[in-house]
Order: structure tokens, then C-alpha cells, then sequence
């Protein structure tokens, strides 16, 4: 093992069977402007994901509608055929334009979303898909029931759900186990602590999206600030420790298109934060919230 090293994180295994290490990376940022189209940097992109496996990162987060269609295939690209690696993707959002993102959930276009997934990350089964927003013009049961029969064709492995409430969970899981749950979650957002709480007691994966998002905790004389230099780290990386030692079941994925960016964000894996420093930091974040 590398000094920097997601290894360092810890392990978690998504749906009870998949090993990964608990920092992971989010594919979105490998995209163009407004996640639409091809990365202004492609060949840093491609740089940057097949660093991942070196670095010991091994659960990539990606979607169909990042780019649309552009963040998998560049992963097809980097890292096929994803040998150790855990690529989960998500579908139900549309993409009209830059920036823009529109909910589908129709059982006809779920089931046209995991067929196109497939197709582009070049495999016969998704280990992990995720249900990307659930359609409020669509009842739950039908969203909930295609994905359930995709999982029994064999075209899913596991599933999970993104910006969902704990009753959200419960009713899906009357159709499926849900292995993973994508809230947005950082220091300074808090409202998923009610979700994360039950995904903890269950050992469903928490996948904090924006985790690094930090407002007022980075400036200086702040909390953060000072657990950074004691540590000799950025904010961002205490950011993210913080949220590694918050709970067994988080899975933080930051992302980024650059490969020293990445860097820095897997060597976050290597900090230990004190008792004083964590409980200084989630006060100061719940008060900022």
C-alpha cells in the first residue's frame, strides 16, 4: 500500500457482499460545464480515472445523465473491464440542457436506462444501480416494481435510492433490498441526519453527495480551520474526515477531473481526527446548518 491510499478509509461492503473502500470517487465532475457534453480537459479526465485503482480507489459513483451518457463512457474508456473495482451508476434523470435535470421514472424508460447503461459501461450486469430521483408524477410501486424485476433478470446486482426520505427506503424495501442511499450530506447540511441514523442501525452504504461543501467552517479562526493546521491538511480533507469517522456506513465520494485534486482528496483517508476535533466540528456544523 501507497502512503496515500483509499485503503486507509476502511472497508464497507455494499449489499452485504461487495468489499470496497469507503472513500470513493464521484464521476460527475469529468464532464463538461454544466455537466453536459464532453470534459474541456479530456485527456486529464482519462488521466484522472485510471489513477483511481492506484490510489486504492475502488467505488466509482457515476450516472447516465452526467454528460448525458459521457461520464460512463469515458469510465468504459479509463478502467474497463473494472477489474476490482465497483462501478455504480444511476437513471430516472433526464437531461434537456446544461445544468437542466427532469425526472423520468416510467417503467419503460427505467428499464431503457439500465439496457443503455449496460451497453456503454460494456458489462452484463450493473453491481450497483441507483434510482436517481424518485418521480413524484409517477407512483412509487411501478418505479419501484420494474427496478425489482430488473434485479431478477440478472441485470442489476444491487440497488440503491438517491434523495430519499426513511419512508422512502421503507417502501421500496417492500420490493427490494436497498443497499445504498445518496443524500446530499456535508458539514453544514445536516437534513439527511435522520436517514443516515437509519442506514447506520441497517448497514445500508450513505453516499454524501457535495461532501465537501464547508461555507463559513473554512474561514479562518473557524473549527475547521483549526483542526486543518493542526493537522497540517486542507479543509476539504478534514471535511472529509469528519464524515468518514461520523458513521461506519458513509461512503464519501468527492470528485474531481484533475489528478493532483484527486490526490489530495484520497490522502484524506490518511487523517485521524481527535475526539475534541470531531464533536468541535459536528457542533459547529450543526450551528452553520
Amino acid at each position: 500500500m501507497t502512503e496515500n491510499n483509499a485503503a486507509r478509509s476502511g472497508t464497507f461492503k455494499v449489499g452485504g457482499d461487495i468489499d470496497i473502500h469507503r472513500l470513493g470517487f464521484g464521476a460527475m465532475r469529468i464532464t463538461g460545464p454544466g455537466v453536459w457534453d464532453e470534459p474541456k480537459d479530456r485527456a486529464g479526465a482519462l488521466a484522472t480515472l485510471k489513477r483511481l485503482p492506484e490510489l486504492g480507489v475502488n467505488f466509482i459513483d457515476t450516472a447516465d445523465s452526467y454528460g448525458p451518457d459521457t461520464s460512463e463512457t469515458l469510465i468504459y474508456e479509463a478502467l474497463h473491464p473494472y477489474k476490482g473495482m465497483l462501478i455504480a451508476t444511476k437513471g430516472g434523470l433526464v437531461r434537456p440542457g446544461p445544468d437542466n435535470w427532469v425526472p423520468v421514472g416510467r417503467p419503460e424508460y427505467l428499464r431503457q436506462a439500465v439496457a443503455l447503461s449496460l451497453r456503454r459501461l460494456k458489462v452484463e450486469c450493473i453491481d450497483l444501480w441507483q434510482l436517481h430521483r424518485i418521480d413524484p408524477k409517477v407512483p412509487c410501486d411501478e418505479q419501484f416494481g420494474v427496478i425489482a424485476e430488473l434485479q431478477k433478470e440478472g441485470k442489476i446486482r444491487h440497488i440503491g435510492l438517491s434523495e430519499v426520505g426513511v419512508q422512502d427506503i421503507e417502501a421500496a424495501q417492500r420490493f427490494f433490498p436497498v443497499a445504498t442511499v445518496q443524500n446530499r450530506y456535508n458539514l453544514i447540511n445536516r437534513s439527511s441526519e435522520d436517514v443516515l441514523d437509519y442506514c447506520t442501525k441497517h448497514s445500508i452504504g450513505f453516499i454524501p453527495w457535495f461532501p465537501l461543501a464547508a461555507g463559513e467552517l473554512a474561514h479562518p479562526g473557524s473549527a475547521l480551520d483549526g483542526a486543518a493546521q493542526r493537522l497540517h491538511a486542507t479543509p476539504g480533507q478534514v471535511a472529509l474526515a469528519w464524515l468518514l469517522r461520523r458513521s461506519p456506513v458513509m461512503l464519501p465520494i468527492p470528485g474531481t477531473g484533475k489528478v493532483n485534486h484527486l490526490e489530495e482528496n484520497v490522502a484524506a483517508a490518511s487523517l485521524t481526527l481527535s475526539n475534541e476535533d470531531f464533536r468541535a466540528l459536528d457542533e459547529a456544523g450543526r450551528k452553520a446548518a
